[in-house]
């Protein structure tokens, strides 16, 4: 199994059945050093999954007051896959440690530099 950080669509019940075909369990957590901004989204099944033009998206910033609350989920490697899928081309996915100390995977701005 692999952990998925979810601050973002892949929370909503709607988004996660036309993903991956079913409802996923999830606990509560937070990224820390990470900044929340919004990014316009142009592909029509993502919208239509989502219900939203504009989706949220995160950035480094490696300070420790920034933080981002959101939901790891336990997904199989399959399913990782059709998230990576899901997500456009506006976001990469990054290996990162969550406050709890779990690893996991977590879709960010592709053109991340840094802070």
């Amino acid at each position: 199994m692999e952990n998925l950080f979810s601050y973002g669509t892949l929370q909503l019940e709607p988004v996660q059945l036309d993903t991956f075909g079913r409802k996923l369990e999830g606990e509560a957590d937070d990224l820390v050093g990470f900044k929340l901004s919004m990014v316009k989204i142009e592909d029509e099944a993502v919208i239509a999954a989502s219900g939203l033009s504009e989706h949220p998206i995160i950035t480094r910033t490696n300070n420790e007051c920034d933080s981002i609350e959101g939901t790891v989920f336990a997904i199989t490697v399959e399913e990782l896959i059709q998230a990576d899928g899901y997500e456009v081309d506006d976001y990469k996915r990054i290996a990162v440690t969550l406050k709890s100390g779990k690893n996991a995977w977590v879709y960010v701005s592709a053109d991340m530099t840094g802070g």
